[in-house]
C-alpha cells in the first residue's frame, strides 16, 4: 500500500475544512495525536508500522470537517458520526480500507453493533472497533487530547472516569490499551501547544 505524504495529507485536510479556525483546530489536534503515537511506538517492543500509524493519526478525524454548516457551528448532536464521515471522505478520495478504517474505528475505545442498538446511535449498525494494533494505537493516542473550547490534554485517569458512564467494559477495554501501551509523556505537547491538562 502508498501511502500519502504528509503534505498530500495536509492538502486533504485544507480541501474539506470549512474555515481556517477549524482547520487549526481539526488539523492540530491530528499532529498530537501523530506525536502522541510515534512516542508510543518509539516505547513499544511489539511490531508496528510506525509510517501507517502517522498517517493514521493525521487522517483519523477527517470527517469532523462535515459536522460544520455554513456559520462555522459545529453539530455536536451527530458528532458520533464523524468516523463513518471520515471513512466515506476516504473512500471518495480513493484510499483504501486499512487508511479508511482509522476515521470509521478511532471513537472511544470502539463502538459494537450492541452499542449502536442500545445507545440508539444514529450511524449504520456495524462493528467499528479497531482490529489491528496500529488502529488500536491511534484510537488510543486520540483519547490523550480532546478539541473541545479550549482543547486539552488529558491524562488516562481524566479518560478512564469519562468512559465510567459508558460501563465497566468500556473502562476495562482502555485499561487493556493502558497496560499494552503505557502512557505517553504530555510534558513537551503541553509546552508546545499550551493547551491544558484536566
Amino acid at each position: 500500500m502508498i501511502l500519502p505524504t504528509v503534505n498530500e495529507v495536509r492538502a486533504l485536510h485544507e480541501r474539506y475544512a470549512p474555515s481556517q479556525e477549524v482547520l487549526d483546530l481539526v488539523l492540530t489536534h491530528c499532529e498530537i495525536v501523530c506525536d502522541l503515537a510515534a512516542q508510543l511506538v518509539a516505547r513499544t517492543a511489539l511490531p508496528i508500522d510506525g509510517d501507517l500509524v502517522r498517517v493514521g493519526a493525521l487522517l483519523h478525524d477527517i470527517g469532523v470537517y462535515r459536522l460544520y454548516d455554513q456559520d462555522g457551528r459545529l453539530d455536536h448532536r451527530n458528532y458520533i458520526r464523524h468516523g463513518v464521515l471520515g471513512y466515506e471522505i476516504l473512500r471518495e478520495e480513493g484510499f483504501p480500507e486499512p487508511l479508511r478504517r482509522f476515521c470509521s474505528c478511532h471513537t472511544g475505545v470502539g463502538l459494537t453493533r450492541h452499542d449502536i442498538r442500545e445507545q440508539k446511535l444514529d450511524i449504520p449498525e456495524a462493528d467499528y472497533v479497531a482490529g489491528t494494533v496500529e488502529e488500536q494505537l491511534v484510537m488510543y493516542a486520540d483519547k490523550f487530547h480532546s478539541k473541545t473550547t479550549p482543547p486539552t490534554f488529558l491524562t488516562a485517569d481524566s479518560f478512564a472516569a469519562r468512559m465510567e458512564r459508558f460501563g465497566a467494559d468500556k473502562v476495562q477495554a482502555f485499561g487493556v490499551l493502558r497496560a499494552q501501551f503505557g502512557e505517553p509523556d504530555l510534558t513537551s505537547a503541553r509546552a508546545r501547544y499550551g493547551h491544558a491538562l484536566i
